[in-house]
């Protein structure tokens, strides 16, 4: 079956999945996490993986694969017990399609509801992170939604068993395969593109550089996870031993996530909070890069470049720059932050809502790590994306960002002219 026919199938599954009731979307969530968590499963994903694993690590030997991808292709049994706790908290969720957000009477016997209801066929294309497929999957099914999915090339074996699963799992409870396609090819992406008659919404997970081709080559709505350039501010009034562990948990509990900071800033009064981060950091085996400023007050540093501002690096490697103030701060965001997610440390309630009022970007804490900007974390169960775009939906993206609605209005054989100044008038009276 060549790609188009495979999509117009995957059409045809996405209207049966949205047919379900929320009891068999929650019942089969639960049937993919007891799949994924059986010995003779998880030891062939694991096997996969490991194939996976050693091809990326031959790759970054021949300086072919960052080393920031082999780490997030890892997938061992500790984590695919994370993804499967995380489908079984999507089934557990509160069923979210079909829900009435206005119910309204117009007038007597003419009643108006909008209504949530899936988009239809989801394209995804995500880095080399095979746990991805599954938390995607999930989200998919969740909101009655066929999936079309490419993973990096990297993670091919591992996508494969893990869409195997998947696969086993729909037919089980009776449903096509087809809700969930795998792609291998680059090919396809392209193709996918091109097919704005069958896809409704492509999420684009990757560099700048990647997303700007999907959407040159689209007239499908794409919803991007675009760089994640992090920053945390040190303020002057941030207490030293709190900014030494933020710093230290938004850098190194895993320096290849989009999450991780890439960037610390800090204000001249806070001189006793950088000192603590930098001597935490240091120890933790993070390669320091300062400006002039960070330098005169740390000598050892690295000079950093200009270039290092805009750098994502993955890896447990931080720059550092002072700022003269909140205002010179959030100059320096607004000028190299990729609006993903951007924290400050400090005991002032005036700069902390000045800081959450005025930074652009999809998710701003105070006195946080960065590493919350997570769907798992958030209570979303999983996520598809951490969407850096304002339109249609911003940060996290669970499953309340993979539905749209119906306006679904039901009469009694009224007509649009029986209402005007010389006819009858409309109660527009909301119910809920």
């Amino acid at each position: 079956m060549d790609l188009r026919e495979t999509i117009i199938a995957a059409r045809v599954a996405a209207r049966h999945l949205a047919a379900l009731t929320g009891a068999e979307r929650s019942k089969l969530l639960e049937d993919f996490a007891a799949a994924l968590l059986r010995p003779a499963t998880q030891e062939a994903i694991v096997a996969a993986n490991a194939a996976d694993m050693a091809n990326a690590r031959l790759a970054e030997e021949r300086g072919e694969l960052d080393p920031a991808l082999t780490k997030r292709l890892g997938l061992d049994a500790a984590k695919l017990a994370a993804v499967a706790d995380g489908l079984r908290q999507l089934g557990a969720m509160p069923e979210l399609v079909g829900r009435v957000t206005t119910h309204r009477q117009l007038d007597d016997g003419l009643i108006l509801r909008r209504v949530t209801c899936p988009l239809g066929v989801l394209g995804v294309v995500f880095e080399a992170r095979p746990d991805a497929l599954v938390q995607i999957a999930g989200l998919a099914w969740k909101s009655g939604n066929a999936a079309v999915l490419k993973g990096g090339r990297e993670a091919r074996a591992s996508n494969r068993a893990l869409t195997d699963v998947a696969h086993q799992v729909l037919r089980a409870h009776g449903l096509d395969e087809r809700a969930l396609v795998l792609l291998e090819d680059r090919s396809d992406v392209d193709a996918l593109l091109a097919m704005d008659d069958l896809v409704d919404m492509m999420v684009a997970r990757g560099s700048s550089q990647f997303i700007h081709h999907v959407r040159a080559h689209t007239r499908i709505p794409v919803m991007a996870h675009a760089d994640g350039i992090c920053h945390l501010y040190l303020h002057g009034a941030a207490d030293p031993a709190m900014a030494a562990h933020i710093a230290i948990d938004a850098k190194c509990s895993y320096p290849a996530a989009c999450n991780a900071i890439e960037t610390l800033l800090w204000d001249p009064a806070a001189g006793a909070a950088l000192d603590a981060c930098v001597a935490a950091l240091g120890a933790r085996g993070v390669e320091l890069r300062g400006c002039a400023e960070t330098r005169r007050r740390h000598p050892a540093m690295k000079p950093a470049t200009g270039a290092d501002w805009d750098t994502e690096y993955g890896a447990l490697t931080l720059s550092i720059r002072q700022r003269d103030n909140l205002a010179g701060a959030l100059a320096h965001i607004a000028a190299h932050g990729s609006r993903h997610t951007e924290a400050i440390v400090t005991e002032d309630p005036v700069a902390a809502e000045r800081f959450l009022a005025e930074v652009d970007a999809a998710c701003v804490f105070h006195n946080a790590s960065t590493r919350f900007a997570d769907g798992y974390r958030f209570g979303l169960g999983a996520e598809v994306g951490i969407s850096t775009d304002k339109l249609h939906a911003r940060g996290p993206v669970g499953v309340e960002g993979l539905l749209t609605y119906r306006w679904l209005l039901a009469g009694s054989g009224q007509g649009a002219t029986d209402y005007g100044p010389s006819g009858r008038q409309y109660l527009h009276r909301d119910v809920i």
